[in-house]
């Protein structure tokens, strides 16, 4: 495997979907200097000055034909980011997160078959639902808690079965939790809490954990799961999905520790009531994403947090 995960990409023309958002914003930033970048974006969530310079922000809603199709012409790889990515709203509002999701991904991946672009979707361990072993590997028990977890679900089947029905050259990759610079800090649910405590912390805020704080999370950096999504997009394994983790559980009463250690905070933990349906550990298998991808995450959760403090809050 290459040391360069982006090498093969050089001077393609790439479509990053939801790239004016947090994820989306990184790798649309990694690619900038060596591909043809257009991110389409209704920034509904998104932020335009997310969007590096040398990627042309296109305004529109993967869901609309008159804005997909002439932003899908000619391109060469597809990276799939948009999403309602928010669980809590998608318990709210469970069609309207089936329409951003699931069929948002069936008229991403139908206008990539035409244009015969390879296509890497952003999947989730949320598929998983309550798990039955540690670490999670991909072939496990797959039952979502959330109409989030079901719509990813879709996204990530239906990834996979354009693959076997079209010949198209796809990957899934289930992310776990993700953060790093650039990260929203107005979520505060236990998949949400690195940016949130952050926030908090530097303001001396109190810092809420629902129940004991001894639930564990796999908190994976986005520099490493840009690294996924660059190594996808070259990989000849394609049609699978991919676990994207750390391969390490955190607490997050340890995420609330180290977050006021690192901040020198004066900040205290405030413990509610357990969230309902919330599970209680969560870590990535990496066995398959290792040996056919070559990925390897690059950051511990020590480092991943100083990189917060240290970078900017938004990709430069």
């Amino acid at each position: 495997m290459t040391s360069d995960p982006a090498s093969g990409l050089d001077g393609e023309s790439v479509l990053v979907t939801g790239g004016a958002g947090f994820v989306g914003s990184h790798l649309a930033a990694a690619l900038a200097d060596r591909c043809e970048v257009t991110v389409l974006d209704d920034c509904s969530t998104g932020d335009p000055a997310n969007v590096p310079d040398g990627a042309t922000l296109v305004r529109g809603d993967v869901r609309d034909p008159t804005d997909l199709g002439p932003a899908m012409r000619g391109v060469d790889v597809v990276f799939h980011q948009a999403a309602l990515a928010d669980v809590r709203a998608s318990i709210r509002s469970p069609v309207e997160g089936h329409r951003r999701t699931a069929s948002g991904t069936v008229k991403v991946l139908d206008a990539a078959r035409r244009e015969d672009a390879r296509v890497v979707t952003a999947s989730s361990a949320a598929v998983y639902g309550q798990p039955d072993t540690l670490p999670i590997r991909e072939s496990d028990r797959k039952t979502p808690l959330t109409p989030y977890g079901i719509d990813k679900l879709a996204a990530d089947q239906y990834t996979r079965r354009f693959a076997d029905r079209y010949g198209m050259e796809t990957v899934a990759l289930r992310y776990f939790n993700v953060y790093g610079p650039g990260e929203r800090s107005d979520r505060t649910g236990t998949d949400d809490v690195v940016g949130a405590f952050l926030d908090r912390a530097r303001s001396d805020s109190v810092l809420p954990i629902d129940g004991d704080g001894t639930q564990t999370r796999d908190f994976v950096h986005v520099d490493d799961v840009v690294q996924a999504n660059l190594r996808a997009a070259t990989t000849d394994a394609t049609g699978r999905a991919y676990n994207v983790g750390s391969g390490t559980g955190v607490s997050v009463r340890e995420v609330a520790e180290r977050v006021t250690r690192l901040v020198g905070s004066d900040s205290e933990v405030v413990h509610g009531n357990p969230r309902e349906g919330d599970i209680k550990h969560s870590r990535a298998a990496l066995g398959r994403a290792r040996s056919r991808l070559g990925y390897e995450p690059t950051y511990d959760f020590e480092e991943g947090l100083a990189t917060l403090v240290d970078r900017a809050t938004v990709p430069s």
